[in-house]
């Protein structure tokens, strides 16, 4: 699978998930303290599962209607 991990995912679970085969776009070593609204839009165009424990990503996707694949840890 394909995901993007926002900066609230512990760089542990990023390092299992690439281990385990999976793509992972680590939001922290690309672009730190970029706006919630710009990290679900990458996943958006990138087609990729978010991974966050931040809830204000739900509020964007229910609220907003943006969609997402959402993975909450």
């Amino acid at each position: 699978m394909n995901f993007v991990a926002d900066e609230s995912v512990d760089q542990p679970i990023v390092t299992q998930l690439r281990q385990a085969g999976h793509t992972v776009l680590a939001i922290v070593e690309m672009e730190p303290s970029i706006s919630d609204e710009t990290v679900l839009e990458i996943a958006n165009q990138q087609g990729m599962v978010l991974l966050t424990g931040d809830k204000d990503f739900g509020e964007l996707v229910f609220r907003d209607r943006r969609y997402i694949h959402l993975g909450l840890c």
